[in-house]
């Protein structure tokens, strides 16, 4: 017969320690338990291993008193406790083979003697209803002690397997002698919280107390990696036994250094790691930060990285954790080679590829950077680059990557193929346009050499037909078909058109503050419309246009029926009004300031309102105005402009008030025709007695300007501010005379173009002239004239800096503003940091002032030329610029000259 724990162990209290860094486990036990793992603590307490013989147990059929056909439940029971008793250790033997079958004590005992069993077991199962009960017996066979009843109950007969391994459990209780658990406590954790450290035990009161349990729960307790130190200590009680997880926590950490870093700062480590001072130090989250560390250094290609810590312990159990970083050097693409290649070289393909071999201005161009997101890319870069040269069928391998020592050495293996010519170009299936028209618009039948880019792009300008026609979904299937012999390949776009799809809804979204028809307005496509694809990219680009969103999205969805399609607009709007300023430097305003509150998009509807002031040396001016860009929700603008504008000349000074109303028509596509009309009154006084111009000197006084002004502008930019592509042309002429004693005409023709070129840069070509001619018997004054120099049309000059000279009457030459004037400027434009919207530019200016009687000479035009930023920050749009005059004259300065203008969002 088995004895209990307590007898093997001689004690009621056993106690066992762990402790991963003092390395201290004082009981050979627990040692045997953590060696062995979970089997060998388990053999440690079995029974048969203590030399005491495992108890044999003979079961006996239960009796059924239960309705229906429940005999079958005679045999079952007892299977069920056999097979718990088996788990347990216990040995199950065979009823011995007798004549005489009785159910008295007496019998039962002789059975048991029979079949060599130590204990016999025998009951019944009665029941009433959807109730049972369970009633058993065990006695040992020699009768020494009276038999002991068991009783469980259930209900629910689907529920019976449960309540038999409850009275099987309690046969083993009595069985081996064992000792229930009464209690579970937690002692020594300070900071974790008991309920945490509970869920990792599975060891629950009113469990069998057993070693090999608690063994597996010490060892979850300690895999939460916050204890120093965990004992278990067990304490017999009339109850059961009372276990206790007597715990040492391990330090908080105090600080965190990093030392021998020199690739990144301490802080860009620490924002890396997600540990954090005053956080419980835990060996396994070290571990794994130190792999983030590693990885932070090969992101860089420092492969060689390694990261090591220090714990240094403190006080008030608190720890300083330091990490110790060996960056090693930098490992760089020392040699890119390919195998295969034989029509082009090494030196061509490499230049299809992002990635490259470290070069000797690698500090500054950044090559030999090893990226394999760029590398895979190359692959497909190395394959796109032989099937547009022709090479249909050639293959890429993927690479393979060797590190020795501080080199990365790549090796790229390519099956070329042979080179294919462009045979037949055909376009069958279903045609809305004859084959010959289709094809002329394609651009693969005009090439020689196959090339593959060229295809897919023709397969965009047909999608484009016969979206306009209104076919959304048309299929369209480039195929090509080789042949081997003349190594040529056909080329067939195979069509299917589909049906013509109907706009069935325009659904917009996220606009919460511009108002629903400030949108649709904007749009080329209208519901119930035949779909276009050429109108619905127009739409999108308009609403870029109005420059309210952060980002437009467009989304077309299946409608009610095969041949209606639900488009979807999601706008992301942005702030529309803005607080800007600007300011800069000159000889005539010395520091000059722009401050302006300006609202685009007033109340939602798309109104302009604007409050303008402009203060330097030498000027003051304030400006409101007011635009309706869409009066009568017809495409026709109207607004005003009220003014007060001071201004100090060189000789003179003007103080004028005056306003305006305009109106403004889209007359074509980009197209707009605008009219309006100004009143002014003009106060000059002369602050110069002794140098001031004979044209001057006719101005002095009040004077009254009624004007008339029309202009014809095409703007087809894509933005407002650093455009990629479009053009911004205008045609104005001012008539004034219509009253007053002002009187002049003037003309003024400006053309800019913007055009993409290579690498996402930008090419931009602006021209701008201008004629100004005074009326009979009426004053043209000096500040109607033209001048040139500034931000806006020679940068490097100073404002109005590019004159007439006037000789006065004491022979000296003075500035006037002339008749005529020529100004042109060349911009290239490339990113710098493209995702923050940084642009470089550098640029030419050339240009000049004319007299009415003197031809334009386009041989003695001003030059100047510089370079520059602009950034659409968050605070706005900012420009800095520094023109350098190319051919300076007199005392002007040949070093150059800083502008700028800037702006922020409210």
């Amino acid at each position: 017969m088995a004895k209990p724990f307590s007898e093997i162990r001689r004690h009621s209290v056993f106690s066992f320690q762990f402790s991963i860094l003092k390395k201290l486990l004082p009981l050979a036990l627990l040692c045997c338990w953590l060696s062995g793992g979970a089997h060998s603590a388990e053999k440690q307490f079995s029974i048969s291993d203590a030399n005491i013989p495992a108890p044999r147990v003979l079961v006996l059929p239960f009796k059924i008193y239960a309705p229906g056909k429940s005999e079958y439940l005679r045999a079952k029971v007892p299977e069920a406790i056999k097979n718990h008793l088996k788990r347990e250790g216990a040995i199950v033997v065979n009823p011995a083979k007798t004549r005489r079958q009785s159910a008295s004590l007496r019998d039962i005992h002789k059975l048991g003697i029979l079949s060599d069993a130590d204990y016999v077991i025998w009951g019944s199962l009665t029941r009433v209803g959807q109730k049972f009960s369970l009633d058993a017996k065990m006695a040992d066979s020699l009768g020494e002690s009276p038999p002991t009843a068991f009783f469980v109950k259930g209900e629910n007969i689907e529920n019976l397997s449960a309540t038999v391994k409850d009275l099987a459990h309690n046969f083993g209780i009595k069985l081996f002698k064992r000792e229930k658990v009464a209690q579970v406590r937690i002692a020594g954790n300070n900071r974790i919280e008991t309920d945490a450290i509970r869920q990792k035990i599975r060891t629950k009161p009113g469990n069998v107390f057993l070693a090999k349990s608690l063994s597996q729960d010490l060892k979850a307790v300690y895999s939460m990696g916050y204890f120093d130190d965990i004992r278990i200590d067990a304490e017999k009680t009339p109850d059961g036994k009372i276990i206790t997880f007597v715990l040492k926590e391990k330090p908080t950490i105090r600080l965190i250094k990093v030392k021998g870093n020199r690739v990144y700062e301490d802080k860009e480590i620490m924002e890396t790691l997600d540990i954090k001072t005053g956080s419980i130090l835990n060996i396994f989250k070290v571990r794994n930060n130190i792999e983030r560390i590693e990885s932070l250094y090969k992101d860089k290609n420092y492969h060689n990285v390694h990261v090591s810590y220090h714990v240094r312990s403190l006080d008030n159990n608190q720890a300083d954790l330091e990490f110790t970083v060996e960056e090693g050097d930098k490992v760089r693409i020392k040699e890119i080679a390919f195998i295969g290649n034989q029509a082009y070289s090494d030196k061509e393909l490499k230049k299809a590829m992002k990635s490259s071999e470290k070069g000797f201005w690698s500090w500054l161009t950044s090559s030999g950077e090893f990226n394999k997101a760029d590398l895979d890319q190359d692959v497909a870069r190395l394959n796109s680059f032989y099937h547009n040269n022709g090479y249909i069928q050639a293959k890429v391998g993927d690479p393979r990557i060797e590190y020795k020592e501080n080199w990365i050495h790549i090796t790229v293996k390519i099956d070329e193929g042979s080179q294919f010519k462009v045979g037949k170009v055909k376009v069958t299936g279903d045609l809305i346009q004859p084959e010959e028209e289709l094809l002329r618009g394609l651009k693969i039948s005009k090439e020689t050499i196959y090339n593959r880019e060229i295809v897919r792009n023709d397969v965009i300008t047909l999608s484009d037909i016969y979206s306009d026609e209104g076919y959304a979904y048309a299929d369209i299937k480039p195929r090509a078909d080789q042949h081997e012999a003349s190594q040529t390949v056909d080329i067939i776009y195979e069509i299917a058109k589909g049906k013509q799809v109907y706009f069935e809804k325009i659904i917009i979204t996220g606009n919460t503050k511009t108002r629903d028809k400030v949108l649709r307005r904007e749009l080329k496509v209208h519901e119930q419309e035949l779909y276009s694809g050429k109108r619905l990219k127009r739409s999108v680009r308009n609403l870029h246009r109005l420059d309210y969103f952060e980002d437009v999205k467009v989304d077309t969805l299946k409608g009610s029926a095969d041949d209606k399609m639900v488009l979807k607009i999601d706008v992301t709007e942005k702030p529309t009004g803005a607080f800007s300023f600007g300011g800069g430097y000159s000889s005539v305003e010395n520091v000059f300031a722009m401050a302006s509150v300006t609202q685009r998009n007033l109340f939602g509807r798309g109104h302009i309102l604007q409050l303008k002031a402009e203060v330097g040396g030498s000027t003051t001016r304030y400006t409101l105005s007011f635009t309706e860009p869409w009066l009568f929700d017809m495409p026709m603008s109207a607004g005003f402009d009220l003014y007060n504008w001071e201004r100090d000349y060189d000789t003179y000074d003007k103080d004028s008030k005056g306003g305006g109303i305009r109106m403004g028509y889209r007359i074509f596509d980009y197209t707009y025709l605008s009219l309006g009309y100004s009143y002014e009154i003009s106060d000059i006084v002369i602050t110069d007695e002794d140098e001031f111009s004979s044209l001057v000197e006719d101005m002095v006084g009040e004077h009254t300007t009624s004007s008339v002004t029309t202009t014809l502008r095409y703007d087809s930019r894509d933005k407002a501010f650093n455009p990629t592509e479009g053009g911004d042309h205008s045609l104005t002429l001012e008539y004034a005379g219509l009253g007053g004693d002002v009187g002049f005409t003037k003309y003024v023709l400006e053309a800019g173009q913007y055009f993409p070129l290579f690498w996402k840069t930008v090419g931009f070509l602006h021209a701008k002239g201008g004629y100004v001619d005074g009326l009979a018997g009426k004053i043209l004054p000096d500040y109607e004239r033209f001048y040139l120099g500034g931000m806006n049309s020679l940068r490097g000059f100073d404002w109005r800096d590019i004159a007439l000279k006037e000789k006065n009457d004491k022979g000296e030459y003075e500035d006037i503003g002339g008749h005529q004037f020529v100004q042109f400027n060349v911009e290239f434009l490339f990113p710098l940091i493209e995702k923050a919207g940084v642009v470089g530019v550098l640029f030419y200016d050339t240009g000049n002032v004319y007299d009415t009687s003197e031809n334009i000479d386009f041989g003695n035009l001003r030059q100047s030329a510089g370079f520059g930023f602009r950034w659409y920050s968050p605070m706005g749009p900012i420009r800095i610029e520094n023109g350098y005059i190319l051919d300076p004259k007199g005392d002007e300065s040949k070093s150059g000259r800083w502008e700028f203008t800037m702006g922020t969002a409210f």
